[in-house]
């Protein structure tokens, strides 16, 4: 359980709010075990669903013990499980009604080579094939998979589209790839046309992980766990707001 300020300015706000804390508060109980949050963090999990701290009439957040607790446990799901927020709201809202639920201890903690079965679970949750953290198919597989041939296959790896390993096998998110890029063909647009997009998507990685890198850095092993649910949580971001902006300069709504 978390422990809220005793004394200071801060509590004296929360104790005339009726024991509410400004997000200034909550961000002070939290740092001690999650010392990467930030106020914008704690916003951007609000949008999503997470919490839903009370509003002043002046439209200022005001969070009670139970909004901290429940961030605290989205915190560590994140930073633990590795788990996509959409899995953790699902999660704490079945608690929430009662309901006996059991992600929590299938997610993939750390160090214990439980990726598999996340893959399979967040499968199953989100109506995805979602692959297993750092799965590998086979060339033929590939080609099965995505419907190609192998001379198409060939093609897209000049364009630096699909890339093999050295070991010659694929990443799982090459399928994802293949098939996206098949699908483009049918509607004439051509590998060569997608050699900017793949260059936008390098660039758009490399500002994630311009801001991950400082994360994997750190001296606490936590804060360095937390970096890679952080880099998909960026990613995430990253591809909602260029599917936007692409539907913003076309004019129209995407499915």
């Amino acid at each position: 359980m978390l422990q809220t300020p005793s004394g200071g300015a801060d509590s004296g706000t929360a104790a005339a709010d009726g024991g509410l804390m400004s997000i200034g508060t909550v961000l002070n109980v939290l740092r001690d075990e999650f010392p990467e949050v930030t106020v914008s963090k704690i916003r951007f999990l609000e949008s999503e669903g997470l919490i839903d701290p009370r509003r002043t009439p002046s439209g200022y957040r005001k969070f009670s013990d139970r909004d901290v607790e429940r961030l605290a446990q989205v915190l560590r799901m994140q930073r633990d499980h590795y788990l996509p927020l959409k899995v953790i709201r699902e999660y704490l809202d079945a608690l929430e009604r009662g309901e006996e639920v059991r992600l929590p201890s299938l997610g993939r903690q750390r160090d214990t080579g439980d990726g598999e079965l996340l893959g399979e679970l967040l499968g199953d949750l989100l109506g995805e094939g979602d692959p297993a953290p750092g799965a590998r198919i086979g060339r033929d597989e590939l080609l099965t998979a995505a419907g190609i041939c192998a001379e198409q296959l060939a093609e897209w790896e000049s364009y630096g589209l699909v890339a093999p390993l050295p070991d010659g096998t694929y990443e799982a998110e090459a399928v994802a790839v293949a098939t996206l890029v098949a699908e483009l063909g049918r509607h004439g647009i051509e590998p060569r046309h997608l050699r900017m997009m793949k260059a936008a998507a390098e660039r758009e990685a490399g500002l994630v992980d311009q801001v991950v890198a400082p994360l994997r850095r750190h001296r606490n092993p936590q804060t360095r766990a937390h970096a890679e649910a952080r880099a998909k949580e960026l990613a995430a971001l990253v591809v909602r707001l260029h599917a936007a902006l692409v539907q913003s300069a076309l004019g129209v709504r995407l499915p």
